[in-house]
């Protein structure tokens, strides 16, 4: 055979396998379709029988459902936006997107502006939705540490110029969510900004200080505040009398749930739970009804969703930042973070695990700030892997 004809013969071998790369990451897309899905479903389980109790007999039994499914619409559409925007584009949006967030929390404290529901400023009604900006600091707040890493990376041994700017920042997220309050959005927030920068190579010292001074300010709130001081002994004896009767009277009825459930669970709709004994079954204790209505494979179906989006994401960022797009592979790893802390805080608050905490699971409780907020992160994701891909193909972004 010629040399020509070797050639060809190579050359035809590989381009079929250069052409069946599609042009999305697949098992990301099919986890977060199917998290969305079985999330609407379960708000609707969750919610229905709401409309049988005085608090929300004017609101009908499909209140709930309707307005998640027009949220989920809503989040496609400001995901579709997202998605079409290249990430030299969040780049350059990321220092004034922290500060319009920083703005808006600080609105939500001013009389007039910020609504108050249950004693906390968290929302900002706008007609007949409420948008709550802490969900909104989460994605700056991502976009801001990894602009930061990049813009900083010189310095990120440097106390001065590469620690305290940003212990500044999250210092006065802190302040402001904490005067809301809303501590479970703070903690989050940290979480996400520490572990960009953890990633981005700040120096190791200041990365224990930094998570050091957090986590003793975080166990000082608690002590200094009553009602969160009992809140955590709560959590530690949540059969005792008064604490079942009282500041644990959702977590212990979250375990009933999860305890009904056992393997495969009593059947889809037939939760008990739900039906007012269980506050908040739809926002934040959503996952005890899936342990009820769908037992332990239920339960162990949505974590290995979760598993496979934040695997998936550090997977991303990881190629990103080895074909040197530091920024993008940041990104990519802090909306794993984000989504990992978010849905292990509220699985563990509704397991007994931790303290209970106003978080919902992501891309599945009722909320409309939330989910939208969730929607854009994850496009934002698809985004990263989207121009890994085109460059892997030689081209340009």
């Amino acid at each position: 055979m010629s040399l020509f004809a070797e050639l060809t013969t190579s050359l035809n071998a590989v381009r079929p396998g250069r052409t069946r790369m599609r042009n999305y990451d697949a098992p990301l897309v099919l986890a977060s379709v199917t998290l969305l899905l079985l999330g609407l479903l379960m708000v609707y389980s969750a919610s229905i029988a709401l409309a049988d109790g005085p608090r929300y007999a004017s609101y009908g039994r499909f209140y709930f459902v309707i307005r998640h499914g027009l949220f989920l619409a809503a989040g496609l559409i400001a995901g579709a936006v997202a998605l079409s925007m290249p990430m030299r584009f969040w780049q350059r949006m990321a220092v004034p997107g922290f500060m319009v967030a920083l703005a808006l929390l600080l609105a939500v404290l001013i009389p007039g502006i910020g609504r108050e529901v249950n004693g906390a400023h968290r929302w900002i009604p706008l007609g007949p939705l409420n948008f709550q900006p802490s969900e909104l600091m989460k994605l700056c707040a991502l976009l801001y540490a990894a602009d930061y890493t990049v813009r900083k990376q010189e310095y990120m041994q440097s106390f001065v110029r590469g620690f305290l700017p940003m212990a500044f920042a999250l210092g006065a997220v802190g302040m402001l969510l904490l005067l809301e309050p809303d501590l479970g959005a703070f903690i989050v927030i940290v979480a996400i900004a520490i572990g960009i920068l953890f990633v981005g190579g700040i120096n190791g010292k200041y990365f224990s200080c930094l998570t050091g001074v957090m986590v003793g300010t975080f166990l000082l709130l608690i002590w200094l505040s009553p009602w969160r001081r009992a809140r955590l002994f709560a959590y530690l004896d949540p059969w005792d009398d008064a604490n079942a009767y009282g500041s644990a009277y959702q977590l212990s009825h979250s375990l009933i749930a999860l305890g009904r459930g056992e393997w495969f669970g009593v059947g889809l709709g037939a939760s008990v739970e739900k039906l007012h004994y269980l506050p908040e079954a739809h926002t934040d204790f959503l996952m005890a009804v899936v342990g009820e209505e769908l037992g332990f494979a239920g339960v162990l179906l949505v974590l290995f969703l979760f598993v496979v989006i934040i695997q998936r994401g550090f997977d991303i960022g990881r190629q990103a930042i080895a074909m040197e797009r530091t920024f993008a592979g940041l990104v990519a790893q802090g909306v794993a973070i984000w989504i990992g802390v978010q849905a292990f805080i509220n699985m563990g608050v509704c397991l007994g695990l931790l303290p209970t905490k106003g978080l919902t699971l992501p891309l599945m409780s009722y909320g409309g700030s939330g989910i939208v907020m969730n929607l854009v992160a994850l496009a934002i994701l698809l985004r990263v892997d989207i121009e890994n891909r085109i460059m892997m193909r030689g081209g340009r972004v």
